[in-house]
């Protein structure tokens, strides 16, 4: 059951450069829904995002960096998230140093099982694959306010210069909007679709499409708003 729902998102992703996966089936590749609660809840507790080059205090944010490859993975030492200008115009061209993913959740069998779900779909994709990957997690807040919207992706339409990339919904609270939205290399739309329930899912192929992700609105201004993601990004070395 496991090796058809990898094989299925693998040809959307041949098909098309995107794929979306509904929570309730991407659960099948997780180990430890058991706590879930523990898992989502580290989300409350990131660093500011101070790099944010339009001033925005909005994204909120932890980082760490794997060698995986189907036979293993293990955590590199703590190191700066650098991307060029060329794929963000906006906070690249630095190194950005984060706080790190907390010990437990770096070690979490949600996270364990979610790289090895991806290093297995990626190695069948990857014609030359390296014998590990250089894979970034970043778990990402972004908040809403009146009058002060969160933009999930700042530096607008755009690819990470990587190879793979998943996003996974961990929770949305009291937001509107958000829709993530798909281009090709010629900036033509492709899709689109919004990421509504936890364990919603996104996977990229950073080689063959441009995504962006609209802001984010508060529903009730009365009320805290945010939207909370684990992204997961695959890099040759």
């Amino acid at each position: 059951m496991i090796d058809s729902a990898i094989a299925a998102i693998a040809q959307d992703l041949r098909t098309a450069g995107y794929a979306c996966v509904a929570g309730k089936s991407f659960r099948q590749f997780l180990s430890g829904l058991e706590s879930w609660n523990e898992f989502a809840a580290s989300w409350n507790n990131l660093g500011v995002d101070a790099y944010m080059a339009d001033g925005g205090r909005y994204r909120r944010r932890r980082f760490a960096a794997f060698s995986v490859s189907a036979d293993r993975i293990e955590r590199k030492p703590h190191q700066p998230h650098y991307q060029s200008r060329d794929y963000n115009p906006l906070n690249g061209g630095i190194e950005r140093w984060f706080k790190p993913i907390t010990d437990v959740i770096a070690a979490h069998p949600l996270l364990v099982a979610a790289l090895r779900t991806c290093c297995s779909l990626f190695d069948a994709l990857t014609e030359n694959k390296p014998s590990a990957w250089h894979v970034e997690t970043h778990q990402f807040r972004i908040e809403a306010h009146v009058g002060r919207h969160g933009l999930p992706t700042p530096e607008g339409l755009h690819r990470d210069g990587v190879d793979w990339v998943l996003v996974l919904l961990i929770a949305r609270e009291n937001i509107a909007q958000g829709v993530t939205t798909i281009y090709d290399t010629d900036k033509r739309p492709l899709g689109s679709f919004t990421l509504t329930e936890p364990l919603d899912a996104a996977f990229v192929d950073d080689s063959r499409v441009y995504h962006g992700v609209t802001a984010v609105e508060p529903l009730d201004p009365q009320r805290v708003a945010y939207r909370d993601v684990l992204v997961i990004t695959f890099r040759r070395p």
